[in-house]
């Protein structure tokens, strides 16, 4: 089973700053497109941002010119910063890493445990 592990969230104001972090296996990361989602309370499940191997990068619309991604092949951790937080932005965040297992030839979807993000006065 593949684990990843996420940190980073909390609580803080509007228009402050946070990093998430999700750190995943070696066997993987390097091959596996890794993303992060959220959910708010009553919402579906959304993008918020996901990262090829390659580093081409999507954005949430949402999320765009405030929050971005990167990725470190050498640590196997994805990370998101977040800047000008809004309330709307409240929410569970999650790591996805999605990827073809070896000896697979469909790709497959591992998720984090979630980190809770307040972003409240």
């Amino acid at each position: 089973q593949v684990q990843l592990v996420e940190s980073g969230g909390g609580l803080v104001q509007p228009g402050g700053s946070l990093r998430l972090s999700c750190a995943a296996p070696g066997t993987i990361f390097s091959r596996a497109v890794m993303g992060w989602y959220r959910q708010a309370p009553g919402k579906q499940r959304e993008l918020v941002a996901y990262i090829t191997n390659g580093d081409t990068i999507t954005y949430g619309d949402s999320v765009k010119g405030r929050f971005t991604i990167s990725r470190d092949d050498a640590e196997n951790t994805v990370y998101l910063q977040m800047n000008s937080l809004k309330p709307e932005d409240t929410a569970v965040y999650y790591c996805n890493a999605h990827v073809v297992l070896q000896y697979t030839s469909d790709p497959s979807d591992f998720w984090g445990q979630g980190t809770l993000v307040t972003v409240s006065s």
